[in-house]
């Protein structure tokens, strides 16, 4: 037979005394009534699995809310305060990009894309809450809905350098560094990951280009001529609006080309217009001296500008009209016209001799050559006019970049 006393503490917690066989013993008001009645009472806040029931939450994102810059092709990530029940609500993204979620019944839920997200895309991920929403593997909710918004970065330039040279449109050659993951031509998320993040490697200078060439190469810039005059080139090449700028339209033809290894098939041309006596016009095309020929430039009162410029626009023939030093007016037509710069093109124009200045400007050639510099200068080919002969060409030892 047992004897029950109480005490109350400093606290005010019931403390109970119970007598048995002879020894008095201190136990909770609970452990009192289940020892005096034989059964034991359950608590009616303790959770079915034995811990005290808690409103599911949220304890992480990745990436974080209002990030930028971030790498579209890596994975999305959000971590709950329990495990979820298997078959709890999924979050949803916005845009929508195919990929999968996984980790049901775990505390981080990971969303795989199977490609990812454009440059300079704004990305919500939304984590439904309420009795609809999100559940833990115990049945709790969130309280509310939570969002996390975060954008995503600008394509690597250093990475349009590789591709432009993987596909041919660089006097260079690039090379993975290594043990840099290089990903394969046809692993769309591996690529759209390297145009965030680059790999490591070399950029060589293909031979037989004059080393003036050199000085209009800046790797990962948007400011070397070369690069500009090669996406030219790739422009022209996949039926888009010929500016130079690498933007949206570029990057999604560009990733599609290297994917089925479509190659620049006009190869790399460069071209050198030498106000030597005589003038002369010199073309490279593949590291091969393919051109040389007499030139006329412009005279002293319509001189040809100096420095280097792309080709922008290409005519087979056409009437160019304009007006003479003494203001009377011309309309002379052309053939095998080449615009590198507004006003001055490569073309053929009837001269009873050529080497010396007598244009208003452009490089005229006589009608052989013209006809055959004229393929050779494709959209974004670079021309250079200079005073003085011309530099020696580079060789196949020229170190790396």
């Amino acid at each position: 037979m047992s004897h029950l006393r109480t005490r109350v503490t400093a606290l005010g917690a019931v403390i109970v005394l119970v007598l048995i066989a002879g020894v008095w013993l201190a136990m909770s008001h609970a452990s009192a009534q289940s020892t005096a009645s034989g059964k034991t009472q359950a608590d009616p806040t303790a959770s079915k699995t034995g811990g005290a029931a808690s409103a599911l939450q949220v304890t992480s994102v990745t990436p974080a809310s209002h990030s930028t810059g971030v790498n579209g092709a890596g994975d999305v990530a959000v971590s709950f305060s329990a495990p979820l029940a298997a078959n709890s609500a999924l979050p949803s993204i916005a845009p929508k990009v195919a990929g999968t979620w996984q980790g049901q019944g775990t505390n981080t839920l990971r969303f795989v894309p199977a490609r990812g997200f454009k440059q300079l895309t704004r990305v919500t991920v939304k984590i439904p809450g309420g009795p609809t929403g999100v559940r833990s593997a115990d049945g709790a909710t969130l309280a509310s809905t939570v969002q996390d918004k975060y954008q995503t970065g600008a394509y690597s330039t250093a990475r349009l350098d590789e591709l432009l040279a993987q596909l041919g449109y660089l006097p260079l050659t690039w090379t993975p560094s290594a043990g840099a993951t290089q990903p394969a031509a046809t692993d769309a998320a591996g690529q759209l990951s390297a145009a965030y993040k680059p790999p490591a490697g070399q950029f060589t200078w293909k031979p037989g280009y004059p080393s003036t060439l050199k000085q209009f190469w800046v790797n990962g810039t948007t400011s070397g001529l070369i690069l500009k005059g090669a996406v030219m080139a790739f422009e022209e090449n996949n039926g888009l609006s010929v500016d130079g700028i690498a933007g949206p339209e570029v990057w999604g033809s560009l990733l599609k080309d290297v994917a089925t290894n479509h190659a620049n098939p006009n190869g790399y041309t460069y071209a050198i217009a030498s106000e030597n006596n005589p003038e002369t016009l010199t073309i490279w095309h593949n590291g091969q001296e393919v051109l040389h020929t007499l030139a006329n430039t412009g005279i002293s009162q319509a001189p040809t500008t100096l420095g280097t410029a792309p080709v922008y626009l290409k005519y087979y023939t056409q009437i160019m009209r304009g007006k003479n030093p003494d203001g009377t007016k011309y309309a002379d037509r052309v053939y095998y016209v080449s615009y590198f710069r507004n006003g001055e093109a490569v073309h053929y124009y009837d001269r009873a001799s050529y080497g010396f200045p007598q244009s208003l400007g452009c490089v005229e050639l006589p009608w052989n050559d013209a006809k055959a510099a004229w393929p050779y200068l494709t959209y974004g080919s670079l021309v250079t006019v200079q005073r003085g002969s011309l530099t020696p060409s580079s060789s196949p030892t020229d170190p790396t970049v």
